[in-house]
């Protein structure tokens, strides 16, 4: 790997990797890793160019923040962990737990997506827009790049096909909101194509783990700590 992800750690016992959304970085989860970290080794993890986890020169897609996270746990000796990812964290998850699917224990999707129109028009819009601004600045202004790469990821990708789902053999919980951002369908048709997979609709928006999380909170760790 040609970057050192930044990360912190905390508690004892199974390995619990956290990955954060697009443009933001592990301090998303303020309110789950006290509470995570009483029962697990909980380890969060600044995605490549985000937070303190510096950008490199390899490709910047989610094919690649898989790659990472496989080189993480190697350079860490984690053989196998619990992921629970969101938004872009969770499509980071399903594409490593479908390439590595003997390296994941238990699955949790948390507001993630199969396709860019997988999210809801209101919200995407102003995405792709955004990134139309960015590629023309960027032709003329380098310090909009980090810009249009975070754009990119949600524009562009991901691109699985649910029947790519049956791939996965880790118990999976896939959370989403009333108020999310990915369209309902969406988030129906990831915890059919699981095998086994939970559904779980929590009251909030988007960004659940942040703005209800002790219902968030107890959802998982209710899964986490399932016999």
């Amino acid at each position: 790997m040609d970057v050192r992800l930044a990360y912190s750690q905390s508690g004892t016992g199974e390995t619990l990797i956290l990955l954060h959304g697009n443009g933001e970085d592990r301090s998303y989860f303020v309110h789950q890793i006290p509470a995570f970290s009483q029962h697990f080794c909980v380890i969060a993890i600044d995605t490549r160019g985000h937070g303190q986890s510096p950008r490199g020169g390899a490709p910047f897609t989610l094919e690649q923040f898989v790659l990472d996270l496989r080189d993480f746990m190697d350079e860490h000796g984690i053989q196998r962990a619990h992921i629970l990812g969101f938004s872009d964290g969770a499509n980071i998850a399903m594409l490593f737990a479908m390439r590595f699917p003997q390296r994941v224990n238990r699955l949790i999707l948390n507001a993630g997506n199969l396709h860019p129109w997988g999210v809801r028009a209101r919200d995407q819009l102003p995405i792709v827009i955004g990134y139309a601004l960015c590629a023309l600045i960027a032709k003329v202004d380098s310090k909009t790049i980090p810009k249009r790469e975070l754009l990119g990821l949600m524009v562009n990708q991901p691109h699985i096909q649910p029947a790519q789902l049956s791939q996965i053999g880790a118990p999976t919980l896939v959370i989403a909101g009333t108020d999310d951002m990915i369209r309902p369908d969406e988030t129906r048709r990831i915890a059919e194509s699981i095998p086994n997979a939970q559904l779980t609709i929590l009251k909030g928006d988007h960004f659940l783990a942040n703005k209800n999380p002790k219902a968030f909170n107890e959802v998982v760790l209710q899964f986490l700590r399932a016999d």
